[in-house]
């Protein structure tokens, strides 16, 4: 499994709290999740995240992973179809995001 980067997750979590992302509110959440805080990537971070819709990414994101295939009507039968693993998927869609970050 990819490893998604702390900063990203802190980032996330106070953007769901409605709190604003600051270099300080960063570093708080980091130290509470007992992560190593580096003021420099806080900061850098924090710079690459103003102006971005948190929302729109997010659904953006779990959009893909959350279609559901349609159903076949009643009396067509199709040859079953191979499956992307709802995982692999779900992991796409997290390393896009993280790469948005570096």
């Amino acid at each position: 499994m990819t490893k998604i980067d702390p900063y990203l997750h802190a980032a996330l979590l106070l953007q769901g709290a409605g709190k604003e992302i600051t270099k300080d509110s960063l570093l708080s959440v980091l130290k509470a999740a007992g992560a190593d805080a580096n003021e420099a990537k806080a900061s850098v971070l924090v710079e690459a995240v103003k102006g971005v819709n948190f929302e729109e990414l997010l659904k953006a994101a779990v959009a893909p992973v959350a279609a559901a295939p349609a159903a076949a009507p009643a009396g067509e039968h199709k040859k079953e179809e191979k499956k992307e693993d709802p995982a692999k998927q779900e992991a796409a869609a997290a390393e896009g995001l993280a790469s948005l970050f570096g």
